[in-house]
């Protein structure tokens, strides 16, 4: 067999000449799509490169892909051309355009996705930072905007009403949202705590269910991780309507206790006491000068009671348990150099007469 015949030998009513070259087209639109990709950006690289900006730069990151899509695509239209099957020449250019469509959203999601950092620019201008867990969370909400709107704008091409199918749910589309109702409860549980910003990942939280530290705080739920290192799971949903104590905020930490002398301490020794541990408090470089309160304000079962109410300036559980160790023993050596002495639980029996 000459290579005549081969040439005018037909498959599935189709020429094997133009099988081959559809095949070869669509292969070479595959290996060929880096390097025409290359060459037409390759002018768009040059002028981004001498631009101060990097916004050029991320544009041009955010159309290769697409472009090297659109470029097998363009290929691969081109071959169908030497494949004449009339009959499905109204399905390929349905087909064409929902890949066009498909880019261009595809060009959105990605432009979402490089230019996030927009979202905190703008408010910015507007005086106030936008927070980061606010940030992502309005970059994953466009994703899944623009992929539904894509869907969408796919299946109008197809000649699907999507509006009239959305109103067709009825009942189906309110079981559904039922079904949904603690997710769509947890999402704007999500917005509260993005919005108030009443903590952020590291930080030291107490609620009325568990305490430990900030370790996630995605969109459903937020992860806190106790101090006995068990991972607890809350839904925010319910994390924003309860109370929370974020102990990692405190501007001081407060000391509140009681000293207790034995009744035969003198008027004389517990006014020289007061003032000395109001002086040693005032000179304490680790004290809060803010509100110190030292005063004689109780006669208890054992003791004269003062009471002592200060605040430290660190929040460090550590360095604050060396400050109140250090004004215990300041305390300690007041009480001796005065020749008080502290008071214990104790009871004393009066006895009138004794029997013969």
């Amino acid at each position: 067999m000459d290579l005549q015949h081969i040439l005018e030998y037909s498959l599935f009513g189709l020429p094997i000449t133009h099988i081959a070259i559809a095949i070869t087209l669509f292969l070479l639109g595959l290996a060929l799509k880096n390097l025409i990709a290359s060459i037409i950006l390759k002018p768009l690289r040059t002028i981004a490169k001498r631009t101060k900006t990097t916004t050029d730069d991320k544009i041009i990151a955010v159309l290769e892909e697409p472009l090297k899509f659109s470029i097998v695509l363009v290929t691969t239209y081109i071959a169908t051309l030497w494949l004449p099957f009339r009959s499905f020449d109204h399905v390929v250019d349905l087909a064409i355009k929902s890949f066009e469509t498909f880019i261009i959203f595809w060009i959105l999601y990605r432009m979402v996705d490089k230019f996030s950092n927009l979202f905190s620019f703008f408010s910015s201008k507007f005086g106030k930072e936008l927070h980061q867990d606010i940030q992502h969370f309005i970059t994953k909400a466009l994703r899944i905007f623009l992929i539904a709107l894509g869907i969408m704008a796919v299946l109008q091409e197809w000649g699907i009403n999507v509006s009239a199918f959305v109103a067709s749910l009825g009942l189906g589309g309110l079981a559904f949202a039922l079904a949904a109702k603690d997710t769509v409860a947890n999402l704007f549980g999500s917005l509260v705590i993005f919005t108030d910003r009443p903590f952020k990942v590291g930080d030291w939280v107490e609620t009325p269910a568990v305490e430990g530290m900030i370790e996630e705080i995605g969109i459903r739920s937020t992860k806190i991780r106790t101090f006995a290192q068990a991972l607890v799971s809350m839904p925010n949903a319910t994390l924003a309507n309860t109370p929370i104590t974020n102990w990692s905020r405190m501007g001081k930490r407060r000391v509140k206790t009681r000293l207790g002398l034995t009744y035969n301490t003198s008027v004389e020794q517990m006014k020289a006491i007061i003032q000395e541990i109001k002086t040693m408090l005032k000179k304490h470089p680790d004290v809060h000068q803010e509100t110190i309160l030292v005063s004689f304000d109780e006669f208890d079962n054992s003791a004269l009671s003062i009471f002592l109410y200060f605040f430290t300036k660190t929040t460090v559980w550590l360095e604050y348990l060396h400050v109140r160790e250090d004004v215990n023993f300041k305390i300690m050596e007041i009480v001796a150099r005065n020749g008080a002495q502290f008071a214990f639980p104790s009871q004393t029996l009066y006895v009138e007469s004794l029997p013969k």
